[in-house]
């Protein structure tokens, strides 16, 4: 019995198309041009710094840094060259991941000082085989900030045989110091066009069968990543058996019809909400995820916004459908921008809360309705036309809405020509030929402002701040007073927080900004307290000089004035005579006589 042979494992597409050279690293002809020349004319540098989003080749570009600097050639005499063999023993070595003198560390799982001493010891031996000893260190960002003061003296002035290439998402997490000692390079995201004709190739080679417009979808889904896009590719493969139609990728990406997109945004811009919602529904069932429908419109908001500002940018787009060139350029045409950046700013915040929300399609549907009833209110800019063209009247009610036309530009909008009210809103929900205007509010009249300081303590008594009156009537000495401004000395006793716990009040009760602050340098007032205690004392002695007091106060030994109160003059306007004080005396001896 004969054994039979096990099948070769399967190599995913992105690992079985790496890149080996240069030649085969697209979308990266800045990194490329520079290399070369460096390479070239042997201005290299010690050390490399690779930045850019996951997938566009950056542990790629480090290994074939890595290859290029280490390749013989052929014959084994060779030097740096930018188009390595492949053949040699290094190149060879290299792409199978044992070579040892190129050393590959992943930084997120060895973080701490040690692992770098271990590099910084290594640093000194010279390479076993290879031209140059090689270090990559993959997501260098993750290091920590012991490990980067342990590399910098090294990374600054290594030996001539060692080289660092540093990979990474999050250049900013980089000390400047580590930066300042590499060659930067940015990889740029691949564009789409590019990424469609690179897995057009692939699936060339591979035999599989993929139709155009399935191919640009899963360049857009890459954004930009090459390696993402190869899943999504391998994946596709995978789902079509080898032929893959553009249904085929929505239904595995849960993507909606570009069409259906296209209708969706027509009837939800025209106010239809019904049929909005029987499309969402639809796309529901077939599988299109929510959030990604709502992002669908959100990206269509925008190239609407694009074709409305340079409308041939619909020629210049290799990219763009026929759909979205022809019905896109009818669409940008018959819409607003205000409706277009209102639309744009509505579908953001609901494409928020599609993906947050625990019911994602109910959250979708909502945004759909808000966005729907939106569309239909006129813009501040044609409010303010209609209020110029039709003032309204002087007095009386403002007149009932009446039908009007379509604003200009505005697509499926209404126009009322009833001014009145500037918050106007459809009179029978979206698709209304009239709006509904409602009276304006009222303006509430505000309290009056206190006077004068005592007001001020009296405004504190009737709203039942007790404590506050107290103490701004005995712990305080006025320096400076107008209406919304009050400065004060404080006494010892008065508690700090006293000036903004005033100021918030008076704004609160008043309706109007109070500035109160404390001036210990000017002159200040008595208190209040201190104040009515002395004009109290000038009462009294003014009463005690009144000859009728006297003559009492001469007859009764012993009395004296306890209380002493105003009274309405006793003869009449004008008598200067008639003035009443009423002694509350207390005898102590001749009270028969009294």
């Amino acid at each position: 019995m004969t054994d039979i042979p096990a099948p070769a494992p399967y190599r995913v597409l992105a690992r079985k198309y790496r890149p080996t050279d240069f030649a085969g690293l697209i979308g990266q002809e800045a990194l490329v041009r520079t290399l070369t020349n460096a390479i070239q004319s042997g201005r290299l540098a010690h050390a490399f710094v690779l930045t850019g989003v996951r997938g566009v080749g950056k542990t790629t570009t480090a290994r074939i840094i890595a290859r290029a600097l280490n390749c013989v050639g052929i014959d084994g005499k060779g030097g740096p060259t930018i188009e390595p063999c492949g053949t040699c023993e290094h190149c060879r070595a290299i792409a199978d991941d044992r070579h040892v003198d190129i050393l590959e560390m992943d930084a997120a799982s060895r973080t701490g000082v040690n692992d770098i001493r271990e590099i910084i010891e290594g640093v000194r031996y010279r390479p076993t085989s290879a031209r140059f000893k090689i270090y990559i260190i993959d997501e260098v960002h993750m290091l920590s900030t012991a490990a980067f003061n342990a590399l910098l003296k090294t990374l600054e002035e290594p030996p001539e045989h060692v080289k660092f290439v540093f990979a990474t998402t999050e250049i900013r997490k980089i000390p400047v110091t580590v930066l300042s000692r590499c060659q930067r390079f940015d990889l740029r995201r691949v564009e789409m066009d590019v990424l469609a004709a690179h897995f057009r190739a692939i699936a060339a080679k591979e035999g599989a069968e993929i139709d155009e417009a399935a191919l640009r979808l899963i360049a857009r889904a890459a954004d930009g990543s090459v390696r993402d896009g190869l899943s999504l590719l391998d994946q596709a493969i995978s789902h079509g058996a080898g032929a893959v139609t553009e249904l085929q990728v929505r239904d595995m990406l849960g993507l909606a019809d570009r069409a259906r997109v296209f209708d969706l945004f027509e009837a939800v811009m025209r106010g239809h909400v019904a049929e909005a919602l029987d499309m969402i529904g639809d796309q529901y069932a077939a599988g299109a995820d929510p959030a990604v429908v709502v992002q669908d419109m959100l990206e269509l908001a925008h190239w609407l916004t694009r074709l409305k500002i340079t409308p041939d940018a619909a020629d210049i787009a290799a990219a763009a459908s026929e759909t979205e060139r022809v019905k896109g350029a009818e669409m940008a045409k018959a819409l607003s921008m205000a409706a277009l950046t209102r639309a744009w700013q509505m579908l953001l915040k609901g494409l928020a809360e599609t993906r947050s929300a625990p019911n994602p399609l109910q959250a979708a549907e909502m945004a759909v309705v808000r966005l729907a009833y939106a569309a239909e209110l006129p813009s501040p800019a044609e409010l303010v036309e209609q209020l110029r063209r039709n003032p309204p009247p002087p007095s009386g009610p403002p007149p009932g809405p009446r039908g009007g036309g379509s604003a200009p530009g505005g697509g499926g909008f209404t126009e009322a020509a009833a001014p009145g009210r500037i918050g106007m809103a459809p009179a029978e929900g979206p698709g209304a030929t009239a709006l509904k205007l409602a009276p304006a509010p009222q303006p509430t009249p505000l309290p009056p402002m206190p006077a004068s300081f005592a007001d001020v303590v009296k405004l504190f008594g009737d709203k039942r701040e007790g404590v506050l009156a107290v103490q701004l009537r005995t712990g305080v000495n006025l320096v400076k007073f107008e209406p919304g401004r009050l400065e004060f000395r404080p006494q010892s006793g008065a508690p700090s927080d006293l000036a903004p716990r005033v100021s918030r009040l008076l704004s609160e009760w008043t309706g109007r900004r109070w500035t109160v602050s404390l001036n210990l340098t000017e002159t200040a007032q008595a208190t209040l307290a201190e104040q009515e205690a002395e004009a109290e004392h000038r009462r009294r002695e003014d009463a005690a000089n009144h000859p009728l007091v006297r003559a009492v106060l001469s007859a009764f030994s012993g009395s004296a004035i306890e209380l002493v109160r105003d009274l309405a003059p006793l003869g009449g306007e004008g008598d200067d005579e008639g003035d009443a004080v009423i002694l509350d005396a207390d005898f102590t001896q001749g009270e028969e006589d009294a």
